[in-house]
Protein backbone atom coordinates (compact mmCIF):
# COMPACT_ATOMS: atom_id res chain seq x y z
CA UNK A 1 0.00 0.00 0.00
CA UNK A 2 0.88 3.76 -0.99
CA UNK A 3 0.68 6.77 0.59
CA UNK A 4 -0.33 9.56 -2.21
CA UNK A 5 2.54 11.74 -0.70
CA UNK A 6 5.67 12.32 -2.56
CA UNK A 7 9.04 11.86 -1.18
CA UNK A 8 11.10 14.45 -1.01
CA UNK A 9 15.01 14.07 -2.70
CA UNK A 10 17.34 16.21 -0.45
CA UNK A 11 20.32 18.06 -2.24
CA UNK A 12 22.46 17.67 0.51
CA UNK A 13 25.55 20.17 1.00
CA UNK A 14 24.71 22.30 -1.73
CA UNK A 15 22.77 24.96 -0.01
CA UNK A 16 23.72 28.37 2.02
CA UNK A 17 23.93 27.71 5.90
CA UNK A 18 23.00 30.56 7.91
CA UNK A 19 22.52 28.18 10.87
CA UNK A 20 25.76 26.52 12.47
CA UNK A 21 26.01 23.07 11.79
CA UNK A 22 27.27 20.23 14.56
CA UNK A 23 30.41 18.70 14.26
CA UNK A 24 32.01 15.24 15.30
CA UNK A 25 33.34 16.83 18.40
CA UNK A 26 30.22 18.32 19.08
CA UNK A 27 28.69 14.56 19.17
CA UNK A 28 31.52 13.48 21.08
CA UNK A 29 30.82 16.01 23.96
CA UNK A 30 27.29 15.14 24.27
CA UNK A 31 28.25 11.82 24.81
CA UNK A 32 30.93 12.53 26.88
CA UNK A 33 27.93 15.14 29.43
CA UNK A 34 25.80 11.89 28.87
CA UNK A 35 28.06 8.89 30.10
CA UNK A 36 26.41 7.17 33.21
CA UNK A 37 23.03 9.61 32.71
CA UNK A 38 21.36 7.73 30.35
CA UNK A 39 21.46 4.27 28.53
CA UNK A 40 23.88 3.05 25.43
CA UNK A 41 20.54 1.11 24.22
CA UNK A 42 20.66 -1.82 22.15
CA UNK A 43 20.77 -2.62 18.30
CA UNK A 44 19.06 -5.46 17.94
CA UNK A 45 18.35 -8.15 15.11
CA UNK A 46 15.25 -8.24 14.03
CA UNK A 47 15.13 -12.21 12.17
CA UNK A 48 11.29 -11.50 10.97
CA UNK A 49 12.04 -8.27 9.23
CA UNK A 50 15.23 -8.81 7.84
CA UNK A 51 13.76 -12.14 6.03
CA UNK A 52 10.99 -10.31 5.10
CA UNK A 53 12.95 -7.44 3.28
CA UNK A 54 15.92 -9.61 2.10
CA UNK A 55 18.39 -7.72 4.34
CA UNK A 56 19.55 -7.28 7.81
CA UNK A 57 17.33 -5.24 9.67
CA UNK A 58 18.50 -3.87 12.84
CA UNK A 59 16.34 -1.80 15.38
CA UNK A 60 17.88 0.83 17.67
CA UNK A 61 16.07 0.60 20.55
CA UNK A 62 15.11 4.27 22.30
CA UNK A 63 11.92 2.50 23.83
CA UNK A 64 13.89 1.24 26.62
CA UNK A 65 15.91 4.43 26.93
CA UNK A 66 14.93 6.12 30.34
CA UNK A 67 11.51 8.01 30.11
CA UNK A 68 10.78 5.38 27.63
CA UNK A 69 12.12 8.05 24.47
CA UNK A 70 15.30 9.31 22.84
CA UNK A 71 14.09 12.27 24.19
CA UNK A 72 15.71 12.63 27.57
CA UNK A 73 19.45 12.41 25.80
CA UNK A 74 18.99 16.26 24.43
CA UNK A 75 17.18 17.39 27.60
CA UNK A 76 20.18 15.85 29.54
CA UNK A 77 22.59 17.02 27.24
CA UNK A 78 21.23 20.76 27.14
CA UNK A 79 21.39 21.36 30.80
CA UNK A 80 24.44 20.27 31.35
CA UNK A 81 26.11 22.18 28.45
CA UNK A 82 24.16 25.58 29.93
CA UNK A 83 25.30 24.73 33.18
CA UNK A 84 29.50 24.28 31.03
CA UNK A 85 29.05 27.58 29.76
CA UNK A 86 27.53 29.22 33.18
CA UNK A 87 24.30 29.52 32.23
CA UNK A 88 22.67 26.92 34.65
CA UNK A 89 18.87 27.29 34.70
CA UNK A 90 17.04 28.56 37.59
CA UNK A 91 13.89 27.45 36.19
CA UNK A 92 13.31 25.31 32.92
CA UNK A 93 10.30 25.45 30.94
CA UNK A 94 9.13 23.76 27.55
CA UNK A 95 6.29 22.88 25.73
CA UNK A 96 5.87 19.43 24.33
CA UNK A 97 3.18 16.65 23.35
CA UNK A 98 4.78 14.23 26.11
CA UNK A 99 8.02 12.73 25.23
CA UNK A 100 10.08 15.81 25.33
CA UNK A 101 8.41 17.17 28.71
CA UNK A 102 8.88 13.69 30.29
CA UNK A 103 12.49 14.06 29.19
CA UNK A 104 12.99 17.52 30.77
CA UNK A 105 11.25 16.85 33.80
CA UNK A 106 13.32 14.00 34.36
CA UNK A 107 16.73 15.53 33.84
CA UNK A 108 16.12 18.54 35.33
CA UNK A 109 15.14 16.84 38.88
CA UNK A 110 18.31 15.22 38.42
CA UNK A 111 19.92 18.16 37.72
CA UNK A 112 17.75 20.59 40.59
CA UNK A 113 16.29 22.77 38.22
CA UNK A 114 12.56 23.10 39.25
CA UNK A 115 10.51 22.37 35.46
CA UNK A 116 6.99 23.93 33.85
CA UNK A 117 5.24 21.85 30.78
CA UNK A 118 3.01 23.44 28.75
CA UNK A 119 0.62 20.73 26.61
CA UNK A 120 -1.67 20.71 24.00
CA UNK A 121 -5.16 19.49 24.97
CA UNK A 122 -5.88 15.68 24.62
CA UNK A 123 -1.80 14.24 25.07
CA UNK A 124 -1.57 11.03 25.80
CA UNK A 125 -2.49 10.52 29.51
CA UNK A 126 0.76 8.59 30.03
CA UNK A 127 2.71 11.01 28.76
CA UNK A 128 1.39 13.45 30.79
CA UNK A 129 1.86 11.04 33.80
CA UNK A 130 5.01 10.83 33.25
CA UNK A 131 5.70 14.36 33.12
CA UNK A 132 4.40 14.76 37.33
CA UNK A 133 6.11 11.23 37.83
CA UNK A 134 9.24 12.61 37.06
CA UNK A 135 8.21 16.39 39.29
CA UNK A 136 7.64 18.61 36.83
CA UNK A 137 4.49 20.96 36.73
CA UNK A 138 2.17 20.19 33.93
CA UNK A 139 -0.18 22.95 32.17
CA UNK A 140 -2.51 22.41 29.24
CA UNK A 141 -4.12 24.78 26.63
CA UNK A 142 -4.85 25.46 23.44
CA UNK A 143 -1.98 28.27 22.69
CA UNK A 144 0.62 26.00 24.88
CA UNK A 145 4.15 27.21 22.44
CA UNK A 146 2.91 30.44 23.28
CA UNK A 147 2.02 30.26 26.91
CA UNK A 148 5.65 28.53 27.51
CA UNK A 149 7.21 31.43 25.73
CA UNK A 150 5.42 34.27 27.82
CA UNK A 151 5.82 31.79 31.20
CA UNK A 152 9.70 31.94 30.24
CA UNK A 153 9.82 35.31 29.58
CA UNK A 154 7.66 36.37 32.70
CA UNK A 155 9.78 34.26 35.44
CA UNK A 156 13.47 34.25 33.64
CA UNK A 157 13.38 30.61 32.99
CA UNK A 158 14.91 29.04 30.15
CA UNK A 159 12.77 27.70 27.09
CA UNK A 160 13.90 24.43 25.96
CA UNK A 161 13.10 23.87 22.55
CA UNK A 162 11.95 20.20 22.05
CA UNK A 163 14.25 20.13 18.76
CA UNK A 164 15.35 23.49 17.58
CA UNK A 165 18.34 23.96 20.19
CA UNK A 166 21.67 22.86 19.35
CA UNK A 167 22.09 21.52 22.31
CA UNK A 168 19.36 19.23 22.08
CA UNK A 169 19.49 18.59 18.55
CA UNK A 170 23.37 17.56 20.09
CA UNK A 171 22.79 15.05 22.53
CA UNK A 172 19.79 13.65 20.05
CA UNK A 173 22.89 13.08 17.70
CA UNK A 174 24.42 10.32 20.32
CA UNK A 175 22.00 8.33 18.81
CA UNK A 176 23.72 7.54 15.36
CA UNK A 177 27.06 8.14 17.26
CA UNK A 178 25.82 4.57 19.35
CA UNK A 179 24.48 3.07 15.83
CA UNK A 180 27.85 3.78 14.01
CA UNK A 181 30.03 2.61 17.27
CA UNK A 182 28.20 -0.63 17.24
CA UNK A 183 27.76 -0.97 13.23
CA UNK A 184 30.89 0.97 11.65
CA UNK A 185 29.00 -0.07 8.41
CA UNK A 186 25.09 0.49 7.94
CA UNK A 187 23.28 1.20 3.88
CA UNK A 188 20.48 2.70 4.92
CA UNK A 189 18.82 4.93 8.32
CA UNK A 190 15.65 5.67 8.80
CA UNK A 191 14.32 7.79 11.38
CA UNK A 192 10.93 9.06 12.53
CA UNK A 193 10.61 13.07 12.15
CA UNK A 194 8.87 15.44 14.18
CA UNK A 195 10.27 18.89 14.37
CA UNK A 196 13.72 17.15 13.41
CA UNK A 197 15.88 17.04 16.13
CA UNK A 198 16.64 13.07 15.96
CA UNK A 199 16.97 12.98 12.16
CA UNK A 200 19.41 16.30 12.87
CA UNK A 201 22.33 15.04 14.85
CA UNK A 202 21.78 10.84 13.67
CA UNK A 203 22.72 12.96 10.27
CA UNK A 204 25.01 14.76 11.33
CA UNK A 205 26.69 11.58 13.19
CA UNK A 206 26.58 9.81 9.75
CA UNK A 207 27.57 12.68 8.32
CA UNK A 208 31.00 12.72 10.24
CA UNK A 209 31.21 9.18 10.61
CA UNK A 210 29.99 7.24 7.75
CA UNK A 211 28.84 9.82 4.94
CA UNK A 212 28.23 6.97 2.40
CA UNK A 213 24.86 6.12 4.73
CA UNK A 214 21.72 6.95 2.95
CA UNK A 215 20.20 8.46 5.92
CA UNK A 216 16.02 8.73 5.94
CA UNK A 217 13.82 10.82 7.66
CA UNK A 218 9.95 9.30 7.73
CA UNK A 219 7.14 11.56 8.77
CA UNK A 220 3.67 11.37 8.92
CA UNK A 221 1.67 12.58 5.86
CA UNK A 222 -0.47 13.86 8.37
CA UNK A 223 2.30 15.97 9.97
CA UNK A 224 4.94 16.71 7.47
CA UNK A 225 6.56 19.88 8.72
CA UNK A 226 9.78 19.09 7.44
CA UNK A 227 9.02 18.48 4.09
CA UNK A 228 6.95 21.35 4.38
CA UNK A 229 9.91 23.59 5.23
CA UNK A 230 11.81 22.15 2.33
CA UNK A 231 9.59 22.70 -0.07
CA UNK A 232 8.48 25.77 0.69
CA UNK A 233 12.37 27.14 1.28
CA UNK A 234 12.32 27.64 4.80
CA UNK A 235 10.66 26.65 8.31
CA UNK A 236 7.01 27.66 8.37
CA UNK A 237 4.04 26.32 10.28
CA UNK A 238 2.30 23.81 8.48
CA UNK A 239 -1.26 25.02 6.82
CA UNK A 240 -3.50 22.84 8.94
CA UNK A 241 -2.57 21.51 12.82
CA UNK A 242 -0.76 18.40 12.68
CA UNK A 243 -3.47 15.28 13.16
CA UNK A 244 -1.15 11.88 13.13
CA UNK A 245 -2.07 8.74 16.00
CA UNK A 246 1.49 8.88 15.70
CA UNK A 247 1.30 12.05 18.07
CA UNK A 248 5.21 12.08 19.26
CA UNK A 249 5.38 13.49 15.54
CA UNK A 250 2.89 15.99 15.55
CA UNK A 251 5.49 19.29 15.31
CA UNK A 252 3.43 21.94 13.72
CA UNK A 253 6.34 23.67 12.23
CA UNK A 254 10.11 22.85 11.53
CA UNK A 255 12.95 24.80 13.30
CA UNK A 256 15.93 26.71 12.36
CA UNK A 257 18.25 24.40 13.23
CA UNK A 258 16.47 21.09 12.26
CA UNK A 259 15.46 22.66 8.65
CA UNK A 260 19.38 23.39 7.67
CA UNK A 261 20.61 20.25 8.91
CA UNK A 262 18.30 18.06 7.00
CA UNK A 263 19.32 20.13 3.69
CA UNK A 264 22.90 19.24 4.36
CA UNK A 265 22.78 15.45 6.57
CA UNK A 266 19.81 13.61 5.14
CA UNK A 267 19.16 12.17 1.45
CA UNK A 268 15.18 11.82 1.71
CA UNK A 269 12.11 12.72 3.44
CA UNK A 270 9.27 9.95 3.01
CA UNK A 271 5.82 10.21 4.50
CA UNK A 272 3.51 7.77 5.36
CA UNK A 273 -0.11 7.42 5.74
CA UNK A 274 -2.00 7.12 9.10
CA UNK A 275 -3.27 3.31 7.57
CA UNK A 276 0.13 2.40 7.06
CA UNK A 277 1.64 3.60 10.52
CA UNK A 278 -0.98 1.67 12.30
CA UNK A 279 -0.55 -1.73 10.24
CA UNK A 280 3.30 -0.94 10.68
CA UNK A 281 2.93 -0.39 14.48
CA UNK A 282 1.23 -3.90 15.21
CA UNK A 283 3.56 -5.51 12.79
CA UNK A 284 6.64 -4.28 14.56
CA UNK A 285 5.69 -5.31 17.99
CA UNK A 286 3.96 -8.63 16.69
CA UNK A 287 8.04 -9.39 15.33
CA UNK A 288 9.78 -7.85 18.11
CA UNK A 289 7.92 -8.40 21.36
CA UNK A 290 8.56 -4.93 22.63
CA UNK A 291 6.13 -2.19 23.88
CA UNK A 292 6.22 0.88 20.84
CA UNK A 293 4.32 4.02 20.40
CA UNK A 294 3.17 4.87 16.81
CA UNK A 295 5.77 6.97 16.34
CA UNK A 296 8.70 4.33 16.62
CA UNK A 297 6.76 2.55 13.84
CA UNK A 298 6.65 4.91 10.58
CA UNK A 299 10.76 3.70 9.46
CA UNK A 300 9.15 0.52 9.26
CA UNK A 301 5.87 1.44 7.62
CA UNK A 302 8.33 3.52 4.71
CA UNK A 303 9.99 0.13 4.07
CA UNK A 304 7.10 -1.45 3.23
CA UNK A 305 5.66 0.99 0.98
CA UNK A 306 9.23 0.55 -1.03
CA UNK A 307 9.22 4.18 -1.57
CA UNK A 308 12.85 3.57 0.23
CA UNK A 309 15.42 2.31 -1.83
CA UNK A 310 17.53 -1.02 0.24
CA UNK A 311 20.20 -2.81 -0.88
CA UNK A 312 19.42 -7.07 -1.60
CA UNK A 313 21.75 -8.51 1.87
CA UNK A 314 22.64 -5.35 2.71
CA UNK A 315 22.23 -3.50 6.44
CA UNK A 316 19.17 -1.50 7.82
CA UNK A 317 18.74 0.03 10.51
CA UNK A 318 15.22 1.62 12.06
CA UNK A 319 15.39 3.86 14.85
CA UNK A 320 12.07 2.86 17.35
CA UNK A 321 11.95 6.17 18.88
CA UNK A 322 10.11 5.67 22.03
CA UNK A 323 7.55 3.24 23.67
CA UNK A 324 5.19 5.26 25.76
CA UNK A 325 1.95 4.33 24.17
CA UNK A 326 -1.48 4.63 25.37
CA UNK A 327 -2.53 0.49 25.98
CA UNK A 328 -6.50 1.47 24.94
CA UNK A 329 -5.32 3.10 21.69
CA UNK A 330 -3.05 -0.02 21.28
CA UNK A 331 -6.22 -2.57 21.46
CA UNK A 332 -8.28 -0.42 19.43
CA UNK A 333 -5.65 -0.33 17.25
CA UNK A 334 -5.09 -4.30 17.48
CA UNK A 335 -8.82 -4.67 16.89
CA UNK A 336 -8.71 -2.89 13.90
CA UNK A 337 -6.53 -5.51 11.92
Amino acid sequence: MHTDATPVDIDTGKRATPSPLLTEQDLKSAAARLTGRVLKTPLLPCEELSLTFGCQVLLKAENLQHTGSFKVRGATNALLARGERGERPSHAVTFSAGNHGAALAYASRRLGVPATVFVPPGAVATKIDAIRRHGATVIEGEDFVAAAQRFAEHNGALLLHPFDDLDVIGGQGTVGLEVWQALPWVDVLLAPVGGGGLLSGIGAAFAALSPSTRVVGVEPAAARALAHAVESGGPVSLPTAPTSMADGLNAPFAGTHTYHHVLHHTHQLVQVSEEEIRLAWIDLMRATRLILEPSAAVGLAALRTGEVAVPAGGVVVLVLSGGNTDLASLGAASRAV
